[in-house]
């Protein structure tokens, strides 16, 4: 019951209600049959009874027409009927009294009460309506069902608006920060509109917020970075030099990385797909690492994918980074395998989970090159461009695969 929607818990509950509703009325439409058999049965004695024994008496026209007024029956006076009834009619009971004998017969849905006495017989036709307390019952059972189908109508529109904002909410999840919540009511699901408005609100101006920062600290931080490598190469080679080289490049490095994950956490980015094979996306990847090639090892079979070739050169271009990095003998081993990529690195096993280095400025050992930002550029990839990040080490390597998901 956690698990199914509020629309498919109204929908099992008015089915079960509506089915427990029309069981009700069967059952009741069964156990007054049977009833209203008895009631007839004890009607027809007491009519039978009250005939038979004034026979003899020889009531007058006028007092026998108010008894059979009074009890909802007619004589049968023509005896060809009277014939075809005995001879055709389905006898239901039959009894003899000491005033003379009764016989019950059913033509359809027709009840005859034929009644024997030394020579006197009479057959009469019950003319009471059988099915008015069968009509009531099913129109008050009618009532009813029409009173559910409105509630059932009226909670599920008043519930519809829950839809809207569903569907609203998942756009804003996807990216779309241009949602307006456009429901407006004093109950609560207005409330909940309203607050989600706000909240909309609010995290489009930290994200732009955040946006601005980074572009403009990005901007800043570029221009005395180039400055000063530039004015770095008026300096006598040394050490020292070398040792400040190497900061102005690390710093540009990181602007590099930091434009990355602010172009893949923003919000309104869209990969631009296109056909390309698998080996020109391992191309792209070798061409933006700096690393001898002599320490790459590739066994692809090519495959057509539809990605973007930029992100997945990136990413595959982090992971070879990292194998080379990380490995034992600085090799790492390119794969592929229809539309899976995997690197492989010769070394010990990760100490920790594949999500603990997917955090940002996360790594292995705090004393290795890099700032931890390599695998957290990748599964923001890889979440962009629907593949799934996968790692296992199998055979003294760590195994990392960039897998398409269906």
């Amino acid at each position: 019951m956690k698990n199914i929607s509020v629309n498919a818990f109204i929908n099992i509950l008015f089915t079960l209600v509506l089915s427990l509703l029309v069981t009700a009325l069967f059952i009741f439409i069964s156990w007054d049959k049977e009833r209203q058999e008895k009631e007839e049965l004890s009607r027809y004695q007491l009519i039978s009874n009250a005939l038979l024994s004034t026979a003899q008496l020889n009531p007058s026209p006028e007092n026998l027409e108010k008894f059979y007024k009074s009890s909802f029956v007619k004589p049968v006076a023509i005896n060809s009927n009277r014939l075809l009834i005995l001879s055709k009619g389905d006898p239901i009971f039959k009894k003899d009294t000491v005033y003379g004998s009764m016989h019950i017969f059913a033509v359809g849905d027709s009840h005859y009460i034929y009644l024997e006495r030394y020579g006197y017989n009479l057959m009469l036709k019950d003319i009471k309506s059988k099915t008015i307390r069968l009509k009531i019952t099913i129109l008050v059972a009618v009532l009813i069902g029409i009173l559910f189908l409105f509630l059932y109508i009226a909670i599920t529109r008043k519930l519809s608006p829950l839809k809207k904002l569903n569907q609203q909410i998942s756009e804003f999840a996807k990216g779309n920060m241009q949602i307006k919540i456009t429901y407006k009511s004093a109950d609560e699901i207005g409330q909940i509109a309203q607050s989600f408005d706000d909240a909309i609100h609010y995290i489009k101006t930290l994200l732009e917020s955040k946006n601005l920062f980074m572009r403009n600290m990005m901007h800043e931080l570029k221009t005395p970075i180039t400055k000063g490598r530039i004015a770095i190469e008026m300096v006598e080679d040394g050490s020292s030099k070398k040792t400040l080289i190497r900061a102005f490049e690390r710093m540009n490095e990181l602007i590099d990385e930091l434009a990355h994950i602010e172009r893949l956490t923003t919000q309104s980015f869209q990969p631009k797909l296109k056909k390309v094979s698998i080996n020109y996306i391992v191309e792209e990847s070798l061409s933006l690492l700096l690393h001898n090639k002599e320490n790459i090892s590739i066994e692809t079979k090519d495959e057509i994918l539809t990605t973007d070739p930029k992100l997945l050169s990136l990413a595959l271009k982090n992971l070879i980074d990292n194998a080379i990095k990380y490995g034992e003998d600085s090799h790492a081993t390119i794969k592929t395998d229809g539309k899976l990529i995997k690197v492989l690195s010769k070394g010990r096993s990760l100490e920790h989970p594949l999500d603990y280095y997917l955090e940002p400025f996360t790594q292995e050992e705090k004393r290795q090159s890099g700032f931890g930002l390599g695998l957290y550029i990748v599964n923001n990839i890889t979440k962009r461009l629907n593949y799934k990040l996968a790692y296992y080490y199998r055979d003294g390597y760590n195994v990392f695969e960039l897998k398409k998901e269906s």
